[in-house]
């Protein structure tokens, strides 16, 4: 498949008449959602971008990847606003729709263990409905690392099945027999689905922004399934809900995912974080993001971890320096993840 110019000096979004565009960006662990995020905001051009960020983790990594705060909100240099999904979305998406400053398009990015759809009836079940207007739903996949294994997690599954526009990141990894093979898997479970190609998540703004492919009936007809299932679990349901402390849904639950965060105001050695990336890095973990500190260097340093891939990018701090990293993986040993970890400290 032919490259995809990425410039789009021609860009002139669809603006509904009611209602704020919403793109939900979705997708599995290390898809590339953070980095389609960035290519949105570098090509907005004159649009004016909220960016909602739904982090799984205690650490807000995302939203540093994006700019160089842990606010809550705050105004991006290009004037596009970032928000982190904190105390609910219903309220992110108010103190957005509060703004006194014009705001063109509202994009969220869900968490790579995330079922869409909770986010998805938010929008199409709730009063929203009259406020916003949602575009479509757009699910990365990692074209050289996704196997039908992945459809073992039921989040992975539901990013394919509710997804309007699949995006086949990473091309350039796979081989072109592996990405036939994939879109033949895709179109099994999802008939008619719309398959783009990218490259380090560079998509032509046109072909994923303003297109009003929500299928909303879709949608609201599973709101009511929803509705009427749960009327019939409740009693089965209502003990077993309550004994839970992590705000972590059935569905992450049903995945096996857990999340490990560690912060340090300690700085790491980079040999003892490489010996533990290469010889002591359990292979249940999937996913790793971090904001990184070494003695060695007087640069913040991004970490990114998917599969067996990893990159380290350097740039300055904009405050004092730390250690922030969070693992996502199944079956992992905390404490020996925790002792591991603490033992790259320099």
């Amino acid at each position: 498949m032919a490259n995809l110019d990425v410039e789009t000096p021609d860009f002139v979004l669809n603006i509904p008449k009611r209602g704020m565009p919403v793109t939900i960006i979705t997708g599995f662990l290390g898809s590339g959602k953070t980095t389609l995020l960035n290519q949105i905001l570098k090509n907005k051009q004159d649009l004016k971008i909220a960016v909602l960020v739904n982090e799984f983790g205690d650490i807000n990594i995302d939203s540093q990847l994006l700019i160089s705060t842990d606010d809550d909100m705050v105004e991006l240099s290009n004037g596009c606003i970032c928000c982190t999904i904190n105390d609910g979305l219903l309220d992110a998406v108010y103190r957005v729709l509060e703004r006194e400053d014009r705001i063109d398009y509202m994009v969220i990015e869900t968490t790579g263990v995330a079922d869409p759809l909770p986010i998805i009836l938010t929008f199409v079940g709730t009063e929203l409905r009259e406020l916003t207007n949602l575009d479509s739903v757009l699910t990365v996949i990692d074209a050289e690392a996704f196997t039908p294994e992945h459809f073992d997690s039921e989040a992975a599954f539901k990013q394919i099945v509710f997804g309007d526009i699949i995006l086949l990141n990473k091309t350039d990894l796979a081989t072109p027999e592996k990405v036939k093979e994939l879109e033949d898997y895709i179109r099994t479970v999802k008939d008619g689905a719309r398959i783009l190609h990218s490259e380090h998540g560079e998509v032509p703004l046109p072909l994923i922004l303003g297109l009003g492919l929500a299928e909303i009936d879709l949608y609201i007809n599973r709101l009511n399934e929803d509705k009427h299932d749960h009327k019939h679990d409740h009693k089965h349901d209502h003990e077993h809900d309550h004994k839970h402390e992590h705000h972590h849904s059935k569905h992450l639950e049903n995945d096996g995912f857990i999340s490990f965060s560690f912060q340090s105001d300690r700085p790491f050695s980079i040999n003892k974080f490489q010996e533990f990336l290469t010889e002591k890095l359990p292979n249940d973990v999937f996913r790793a993001k971090g904001i990184l500190w070494f003695v060695e260097s007087d640069l913040r340093h991004l970490f990114q971890l998917s599969g067996k891939r990893f990159s380290l990018d350097a740039d300055e701090w904009g405050k004092s320096p730390s250690n922030q990293i969070v693992f996502i993986g199944r079956n992992l040993d905390l404490a020996k993840l925790q002792q591991q970890i603490a033992e790259c400290i320099a």
